[in-house]
């Protein structure tokens, strides 16, 4: 099933991209550093717009942003549905 393995590499690529900005947002380095600026735009530009409905839904409780994490659920629930179709 080539269809499903391009699936699964879509969602992996997305759930790297989806950590990576979890930790850019513990760690916060310099948007102007010469590796860590285009790391984080390319994060920013990709996961921002997905997170940002959640973020205005869920404002963050106590200083954490659940957003990931509800991103996160959705996402397993959407792979798992669309290889569902595929295979059918």
């Amino acid at each position: 099933m080539i269809l499903v393995n391009i699936i699964n590499a879509l969602f992996a690529v997305f759930y790297v991209l989806l950590v990576a900005s979890i930790i850019l947002s513990w760690v916060r380095p310099s948007p102007y550093h010469p590796v860590w600026g285009p790391i984080i735009r390319i994060v920013s530009m990709t996961i921002d717009p997905i997170l940002n409905p959640i973020r205005r839904l869920m404002p963050p409780m106590g200083g954490l942003d659940f957003s990931p994490m509800v991103i996160l659920l959705l996402a397993r629930v959407l792979q798992g549905a669309l290889i569902k179709l595929v295979v059918q």
